[in-house]
């Protein structure tokens, strides 16, 4: 189309409308449970060093550019992580954010490169009481025709073993390695967890949740991100994903606290990105900080409100709940 033909939303009145009432449903969620409502900002000064991820770099125009000098590179937010730590840590306490967030190299069925996202810290809580109230959030967003929906909670072991017949902590490289290539992995410098992500991404995740709300929990520990191992199993991160109907539709951590390993962390990020030919991203200087001084012992989740709402609709692209997908932006 046009830029001339291509005017109006994507969406339907009736599913805009529906986008409007669960936004409603999610604030009375949060307002019930006395979850305070967060706002900060979109444009963010450091990038995340997560080699799955890209960010989208923004150079601000202002008295600088006119002056002559470069515009400082910033960046578009993939997720309001960072800043909600350093309002934790700052002793906000429980809160939440809805807020629209960009990542580069995303578009498809399930994917717009500007989406929304609803993001919570619940302070105290430990992973299975975040997984609960995720649970709780969702049946609510999906509305009384996903009441029969069951619940299934599956370790990231149980999840391979079932759906592949493979057990991600002791099945060799050759293994992994020949398991993906019949799934259609034709690329030949995959490590071991370029192997499971695409394992999981390909083979796993699109048969979850089928009739029922699945979290998937104990992600190997090379994939913690910003979560705490398991103490109780060090090859396992603190981590779970809920899928429905073979959607991804959150990712929760029991978060991590430790500023020197958080530290650590984004330089091996780095290290594998140098390994891949990405830019290497400098860490988060104010998040580290956060970190040093406190952290509260909490629990965090951000859940993909599109993908609901597409659940709730039945609506089949990501397109058909949006007002203006990034094409018609």
């Amino acid at each position: 189309m046009t830029p001339g033909e291509d005017w109006r939303p994507s969406a339907t009145p009736e599913a805009l409308r529906e986008r409007a009432a669960l936004l409603s449903r999610a604030r009375e969620f949060f307002a019930v449970r006395s979850v305070l409502e967060v706002d900060t900002p979109l444009v963010v000064n450091s990038p995340v060093s997560d080699v799955h991820i890209a960010s989208a770099a923004v150079a601000l125009s202002g008295e600088q550019a006119a002056s002559g000098a470069a515009a400082p590179l910033l960046y578009l937010h993939t997720s309001p992580e960072y800043a909600m730590k350093r309002l934790l840590a700052a002793q906000l306490g429980d809160i939440y954010q809805i807020c629209h967030v960009v990542r580069g190299n995303e578009r498809g069925r399930l994917h717009n490169p500007e989406f929304t996202l609803i993001e919570w810290y619940r302070v105290g809580f430990s992973l299975a009481a975040l997984m609960d109230e995720v649970e709780a959030l969702v049946r609510v967003l999906l509305g009384p025709a996903h009441r029969r929906r069951r619940s299934e909670r599956l370790s990231y072991r149980e999840a391979l073993v079932r759906e592949l017949a493979l057990d991600p902590f002791s099945a060799p490289d050759a293994t992994l390695l020949e398991a993906a290539r019949r799934l259609g992995l034709e690329s030949d410098g995959a490590n071991r967890d370029d192997l499971l992500e695409f394992l999981m991404g390909v083979g796993v995740g699109p048969r979850l949740g089928r009739g029922a709300l699945t979290f998937v929990h104990g992600y190997p520990a090379t994939q913690a991100a910003l979560a705490r191992l398991d103490p109780e199993d060090p090859r396992a991160a603190l981590r779970f994903e809920l899928y429905c109907e073979g959607m991804e539709l959150a990712n929760g951590f029991h978060e991590l606290t430790s500023a020197p390993e958080q530290r650590a962390r984004f330089e091996r990020d780095n290290a594998e990105r140098q390994r891949t030919g990405q830019p290497v991203r400098p860490p988060d200087e104010r998040l580290l900080a956060a970190l040093a001084a406190g952290l509260p012992d909490c629990a965090g989740v951000a859940l993909g409100f599109d993908r609901t709402l597409m659940l709730a609709v039945g609506a089949k692209h990501i397109d058909e709940v949006l007002a203006f997908p990034t094409g018609r932006a």
